[in-house]
């Protein structure tokens, strides 16, 4: 791919941004290949975690050039020492593996954190049924803290579309009013576990699909949080799994 102008990150672009120090280092170790360019601000040059980027660089064949100026152009915070500039990808999902299941999320922030958790919990394979937020958004990135390049994700039109390429799986959607407490729930692999988007959740259809689970909270708040939630659901499969 030719060097795009780098400008401020639009959807259209066929290429994005990684900001920050460890975010790019995750890209270069990850995922090399789309790396474009990076781009260094002179201050950080000489630095610990500087000074192993321009070594993958030099090791890599990978261009990277010190620019306060465009750095400053592009940045979506202050203090950004490092950008990753990389050619957006598609990837397939693991069939054999344990899958999440984002069903319309639209929070740039939630998602990026049920990434990051993902890999804390042994998860890498993630599923996003669109409408949806735009997974290689600058901010979402930013968000995983480099835990995106170590996932393999997947969209979808719909759930159908979903289940007609990944068919035969274990479904546990997650629902206010789910037919089973997350506590009784013998969950059984390769399994999905499904979450609707941080406003209205799943679809009433979904209590019909697997088995449906809800998370047990205190009546003084509505639902928990998109994030908190997947990463209970997350943590309690493969603490069953353990026993």
């Amino acid at each position: 791919m030719l060097m795009p102008k780098l400008k401020k990150y639009q959807k259209k672009f066929s290429h994005t941004y990684a900001f920050g120090i460890y975010p790019t280092l995750d890209l270069l170790k990850n995922r090399k290949e789309s790396v474009l360019k990076v781009l260094l601000q002179e201050d950080s040059v000489g630095s610990e975690g500087v000074s192993e980027i321009v070594d993958i660089c030099k090791r890599e064949g990978i261009r990277y050039e010190v620019n306060d100026r465009v750095i400053e152009k592009l940045a979506i915070k202050e203090n950004t020492y490092v950008v990753g500039v990389f050619e957006k990808y598609t990837m397939e999902l693991e069939k054999e593996n344990n899958h999440v299941v984002l069903v319309e999320p639209r929070n740039m922030g939630n998602v990026g954190t049920i990434i990051r958790t993902m890999l804390g919990f042994g998860y890498e394979n993630l599923a996003i049924v669109e409408p949806a937020v735009d997974i290689f958004d600058p901010m979402v990135i930013r968000s995983t803290m480099g835990a995106l390049f170590r996932i393999n994700f997947e969209y979808f039109k719909s759930w159908e579309e979903y289940t007609k390429k990944y068919p035969n799986r274990n479904n546990y959607p997650f629902l206010l009013e789910g037919a089973k407490e997350i506590r009784e729930v013998e969950f059984k692999e390769p399994l999905s576990l499904i979450f609707g988007n941080e406003g209205k959740g799943l679809p009433e259809e979904f209590r019909n699909i697997g088995q449906s689970v809800y998370i047990s909270h205190s009546k003084d708040i509505d639902s928990l949080n998109l994030s908190i939630a997947a990463g209970i659901g997350m943590w309690e499969s493969i603490r069953k799994e353990e026993k």
